[in-house]
């Protein structure tokens, strides 16, 4: 092959006229697509049959004369190009020679073809989009065609050159889609050439006018973002948690950053300047997706030069680029049983799991997004056997602070010695968790005392024993006992309860989740199958059934012991009948335990008590669950449940004066 070479001394460094790739073959290629990017991106200013502006276009025919485009109208102009109409097909990259006229000024220019598309379907004429060469020819020009509009125009213009994210007109989706079309033609073309990734990288860099640049994938086998390439430092080095930096901070969001370190300090990671003894100023981050949509990687571009801060237009570049990449890396699907994070894992290989898709179970998990980054207490009530302990787990290896260590304290634990070892003694969990989490289960059962003494230490941040050292650890509580009540009754530390009620989550018995029954059936199923090396197996549909109309009194706790004990005595059977259940000599689930159709409410299932006084304290029960829902909003709990501000406040009022009635009268029993 012979020398081959390139002028690339039309442009400025800014620009997105030309973009080129040099291989690792020392191959040049030309990237039409990019130019194109430049024409879309621009505001260009309409023109309108009254502004008279005489336009003329003429180019070589296949003889090589040169002829005019008669039927030639122009759309619009910028300092970077032109817009024009004709039914003449005309083939991208043809160069053309190009008039204008507008009163007494008069400019010829060349340029070429990077645009072609079409106003609507079935329309016989296409509108074309011209580069021109030198754009500096045209600002006398602009100049003077501008000064000529009335006040109302020019406010128009300056209006939408100044909001408007890209320019759409005059075919808006089908401009997009023409672009978005010719991205992905070369990248068909390109990306499976040697140094493609690396190449472009470096022409990203230079486009936004930075210093270094890495695209990052998510190996889930290390539950680390690895550097794919990198501009600036050796891409080996390039590989930390998921969830570190700026960069994890796009990976596990999908939300694009633009940031000024020195301003935003609190968001920035120092660990990689330390590493990499570099100084980074500002970071502009994206997120890489693949064919699933989901988010694999990103790209990150690091110090705009002469600028504390990259600018709106190149977030306007980098939410292309980002499309790039991720039609680059659109066959990369990442998953494994390994895996940490949820949206890559495989549900039914991991432990940390919430398995459903009833509307409370998707309100679960927006809940981990919104929670698992706080360092914020959090209580979680449900009863026994609803997956308290596992939430707080998922909410902790979800986070930042997922990095760091997980206790868990057993507060009914009859050993108190054990327990305050834990909570403030040498051993203490308060001290070992720094930076992790310490879940206190059962907190209800916890002593009086020992509450009181729990509250100074986490208010404080001090253990009595080491005053010179600041807790960093995140609390979670959870309990089967209403605190509410258990405050209201003297029988939990107020204080301490509004210490840690910062954030509340209420996980719902089983029996309301019928729907979720068979996915955690066959979850459990797969799990011990596999546990046991049997082949897998299934229940009838008419087990099933069985199974999903039960009230299961102990859970989810009580139907994953069941699914065990199924396993167990049916290692033969591929399928597990309704016989199996029931009717064995070892059931594996007492039909005869049901529980309240209420629940845990005090008192409803006390027929000695008059219907009356029973339906005050369910309407309580569920006032107090709106008003905790709505954050302690009465009025807006009030205004959801139909009812006025005053009606609850009685319906309060009366429910707690039955409840203090028959506690009373339970005392004198006594």
């Amino acid at each position: 092959m012979g020398d081959f070479s390139l002028d690339l001394s039309k442009g400025t460094e800014e620009s997105l006229e030309i973009f080129y790739v040099i291989t690792s073959k020392g191959m040049v290629m030309l990237l039409s697509s990019f130019s194109e990017f430049k024409f879309y991106q621009s505001f260009r200013i309409p023109i309108e049959e009254a502004d008279d502006l005489r336009f003329l276009v003429e180019m070589d025919d296949q003889a090589g004369k040169s002829e005019y485009i008669e039927d030639a109208r122009i759309k619009d102009l910028s300092v970077t190009g032109l817009g024009f109409q004709t039914k003449t097909r005309i083939s991208v990259g043809t160069p053309l020679d190009i008039s204008l006229q507008f009163k007494k000024v008069h400019l010829d220019l060349t340029g070429r073809v990077v645009r072609a598309f079409s106003v609507g379907t079935g329309d016989e004429e296409l509108i074309y989009g011209v580069e021109i060469d030198e754009e500096k020819k045209i600002y006398r020009f602009l100049e003077n065609f501008i000064s000529s509009f009335s006040a109302e125009r020019l406010k128009e213009c300056l209006v939408e050159s100044a909001l408007k994210e890209k320019y759409t007109k005059p075919s808006d989706g089908f401009e997009m889609f023409s672009l978005l079309l010719s991205l992905f033609k070369d990248i068909t073309n390109f990306a499976d050439k040697d140094g493609f990734v690396d190449s472009m990288l470096s022409e990203v860099v230079r486009i936004l006018n930075a210093q270094r640049g890495s695209i990052f994938l998510i190996n889930p086998e290390k539950n680390e973002l690895e550097a794919a390439a990198a501009i600036g430092v050796n891409k080996e080095d390039l590989r930390f948690d998921y969830r570190l930096g700026i960069a994890g901070s796009v990976f596990t969001t999908g939300v694009a950053l633009n940031i000024d370190t020195l301003r935003d300090k609190s968001r920035f990671n120092e660990f990689f300047d330390k590493k990499f003894n570099y100084e980074t100023r500002s970071i502009i981050c994206y997120p890489i997706h693949n064919r699933e949509d989901k988010v694999i990687g990103v790209i990150e571009v690091l110090n705009k030069k002469n600028q504390d801060l990259f600018t709106v237009e190149d977030e306007k570049t980098m939410k292309v680029l980002s499309l790039i990449f991720s039609a680059v890396f659109h066959q990369y699907n990442p998953m494994t049983e390994n895996s940490q994070i949820r949206r890559f894992s495989n549900p039914r290989a991991r432990d940390n799991a919430m398995i459903g898709n009833t509307p409370h179970l998707k309100s679960l998990r927006s809940n981990v997004i919104k929670l698992k980054d706080l360092d914020s207490p959090v209580v979680i009530m449900g009863e026994i056997g609803t997956g308290k302990t596992l939430f707080a787990k998922i909410l902790h290896f979800e986070g930042q602070r997922g990095l760091q260590s997980i206790e868990i304290i057993e507060c009914s634990d009859k050993n108190l010695e054990k327990i305050e070892d834990q909570l403030w003694g040498e051993g203490s969990y308060l001290s070992k968790c720094k930076g992790g989490t310490v879940i206190l289960r059962d907190i209800s059962k916890l002593p009086m005392p020992s509450q009181e003494k729990l509250f100074d230490v986490l208010v404080n941040r001090r253990l009595p024993h080491l005053d010179n050292l600041t807790l960093d650890v995140r609390v979670i509580a959870t309990t089967c006992d209403n605190l509410d009540h258990m405050v209201d009754d003297g029988e939990f530390h107020r204080d301490l309860y509004d210490f840690l009620n910062r954030s509340y989550i209420h996980l719902e018995p089983l029996r309301r989740r019928e729907e979720d029954i068979p996915l955690l059936v066959d979850y459990f199923l797969r799990h011990e199958c596999k546990r046991q090396g049997l082949l897998l197996k299934s229940f009838s549909t008419r087990a099933i059934s069985k199974l999903s109309n039960h009230n299961w009194p102990r859970n989810i706790e009580e139907l994953k012991h069941c699914v065990e004990r199924a396993v167990l005595y049916n290692p033969k059977a591929h399928i597990i009948t309704e016989f199996e259940l029931t009717n064995n000599s070892a059931p594996l689930f007492d039909m005869s335990e049901k529980v309240s159709m209420f629940g845990d409410i005090p008192f409803v299932s006390d027929h000695s008590i008059t219907l009356k006084d029973r339906v005050a304290i369910i309407e309580r029960e569920m006032i107090l669950a709106e008003i905790k829902r709505l954050n302690g909003n009465k009025s807006q709990a009030a205004k959801t449940m139909g009812i006025s501000r005053e009606a609850l406040r009685k319906k309060l009022l009366l429910s707690r004066e039955v409840l203090d009635s028959i506690k009373s009268l339970e005392k004198k029993a006594a």
